[in-house]
């Protein structure tokens, strides 16, 4: 077997043991992914069509875990200010506690335990692969603001960080979180 096959194998395998992870607490795969999401997704991307284009489905299906972790408690969907046929999507307090509890942990867990090199390794190559799939199928790229070419590190006179393509100030917290409109600042 070449080492790209037993890449692609073991990827598919880690995926589906990370999979089956996630059947706790009463939420699916899909339900623990669009927690995720909302959880380090900035204000401009916590919306429904955000959420499908992050997870690579349709609209129709995020509505329906939407609907589900509404019901259960962990989301709120509000219509936004500027546009009322907008929602966006907000995780509540009971929704914040659960994501601590995130069953992706056994894997953050084992990738703790690899030394600081493997980690920064396996995380580039991880990073690389997902870019390349990501290219190959058309997909949208999402990432922090700090890694993004609309990233103006500071605005002298907002106080703060500035994003190019929206013409506005980015709070500090903000910036290490995921956007829909990332672009890459690094080379592909």
């Amino acid at each position: 077997m070449s080492e790209c096959a037993r890449i692609a194998e073991l990827v598919d395998r880690l995926g589906r043991m990370a999979h089956g992870l996630q059947y706790t607490s009463g939420l699916n795969p899909a339900q623990w992914e669009a927690l995720r999401f909302i959880a380090r997704a900035n204000r401009y991307s916590r919306s429904p069509g955000a959420i499908a284009r992050y997870l690579g489905t349709t609209r129709g299906t995020v509505s329906q875990t939407l609907i589900a972790l509404e019901a259960k408690g962990y989301i709120r969907r509000l219509r936004c200010d500027s546009d009322r046929r907008a929602l966006t999507v907000d995780l509540t307090d009971t929704g914040r506690a659960l994501i601590e509890n995130d069953p992706l942990c056994l894997v953050l867990q084992a990738a703790d335990a690899l030394d600081c090199e493997a980690q920064s390794r396996l995380a580039d190559g991880l990073d690389g692969l997902v870019r390349a799939v990501q290219t190959a199928k058309g997909m949208p790229e999402f990432g922090p603001c700090l890694d993004c070419v609309h990233f103006c590190p500071r605005d002298e006179d907002a106080g703060s960080c500035h994003c190019a393509l929206t013409d506005e100030p980015i709070p500090a917290g903000e910036t290490v979180k995921i956007c829909v409109e990332f672009q890459s600042a690094a080379p592909a």
